[in-house]
């Protein structure tokens, strides 16, 4: 997709900015007003009282995350040749912490979608799985084989080190690898790039996931995990989002945990990536999560065992547990199959799934499971 079917996509709202403390995203309609923007490091009569502000250029989608004040020069200063936003707050998508744990092995929810069978032909070997959240426990011993660098978007000259935990525990079982003295996760021979997006208090900004995403893309993850939501629909996000998947980088993402009949959080909500809701034990649909017919695929997200900071582990339980084990499966599907675009790995994992029972509509989707998957493969 081209920076003008993205802008596009992108309808304006109506009446400027209030001057508050709210940040906005603002979108360059014509990429040589953009271009001008960031060569010039400021706009026009921008250039002295924003000097000092936190201006932060979003090349993606050709926009700056702004103050209020600035937002409305330079909306002022566009005219028709911008469209703007709230640059809305996101957060990670987990239920309250559950307790410390001392299990060791393969975690009830890796058995579950019956990954352990699929070890003896794919482990994820080098596939790339960028995970978007709160960084990730650099010390963790389950996870020392499976780290690259990646990037720390609060404070770049740092490693991305979790402060929260909720992403070691999705990188966990996306790619742990230590099953005698730990745990094993779904695909333990995959690579994380964790980008940490999210503060301490797991919370971010739309602005974050956008750069998040254009990380990603630029750094050729063969898949991008974001177990996160929002109750809004921003049409920046959208805009990476759909970037994301015309340039082959597939995102997965959370349905949610409010318990909502007929609608998800964003970014699960856009067709481009794969919706994931949550099962719990017994196969059915955990009661926590969202539902609806724009959820792809149900995974297990009910008490999950994983990773916590200082070498630990926990259990946790939301919709963010049940998209870290998807992630996993497309790893190991990737693993056998490179290069296979996001539409068909999206058809894959769908068309694979095991019917749930007992489950109440709305409904299209059926449980994640390895072996049904790699069987579809093995037929392309």
């Amino acid at each position: 997709m081209n920076r003008s079917e993205i802008a596009n996509e992108i309808c304006a709202f109506p009446g400027p900015p209030t001057i508050d403390d709210q940040r906005y995203i603002v979108r360059f309609l014509d990429s040589r007003d953009f271009e001008r923007f960031l060569l010039e490091g400021r706009s026009g009569e921008l250039r002295e009282e924003a000097a000092d502000r936190d201006i932060r250029p979003l090349p993606l989608i050709q926009a700056v995350s702004c103050p209020a004040k600035e937002a409305a020069q330079l909306i002022l200063a566009l005219g028709d040749k911008a469209v703007w936003e709230i640059d809305a707050p996101v957060r990670a998508s987990a239920l309250s912490k559950g307790a410390i744990v001392t299990d060791k092995g393969i975690p009830w929810g890796v058995r579950r979608i019956q990954a352990p069978q699929a070890w003896g032909k794919t482990t994820g070997y080098r596939v790339k799985v960028g995970v978007i959240d709160t960084g990730v426990d650099y010390g963790h011993p389950d996870l020392k084989h499976s780290l690259e660098r990646g990037i720390n978007l609060l404070s770049r000259m740092s490693l991305p080190q979790d402060d929260n935990g909720h992403g070691t525990h999705i990188a966990g079982t996306i790619a742990a690898a230590n099953e005698l003295q730990g745990m094993i996760g779904v695909a333990p021979r995959s690579m994380i790039y964790p980008v940490k997006a999210f503060d301490h208090n797991g919370t971010a900004f739309v602005s974050d996931i956008v750069l998040g995403i254009e990380w990603c893309v630029r750094n050729h993850m063969d898949v991008v995990n974001m177990s996160f939501g929002m109750r809004t629909r921003s049409r920046s996000l959208l805009s990476a989002v759909n970037y994301a998947y015309h340039s082959g980088v597939l995102i997965v993402a959370s349905s949610g945990n409010e318990g909502r009949i007929g609608e998800i959080d964003y970014p699960a909500g856009f067709s481009r990536t794969i919706a994931v809701g949550a099962t719990n034990r017994t196969g059915r649909i955990a009661k926590f999560t969202n539902r609806s017919s724009l959820i792809d695929i149900f995974a297990p997200g009910d008490r999950i065992m994983s990773s916590w900071l200082r070498g630990k582990h926990r259990e946790m339980s939301g919709t963010s547990m049940a998209t870290s084990h998807v992630t996993g499966a497309i790893a190991l599907l990737l693993s056998l199959r490179p290069g296979l675009p996001p539409s068909q790995i999206k058809s894959i994992v769908k068309n694979a799934a095991v019917p749930l029972r007992n489950a109440k509509a709305p409904r299209t989707a059926g449980e994640l499971n390895v072996t049904r998957i790699l069987s579809a493969a093995d037929q392309l």
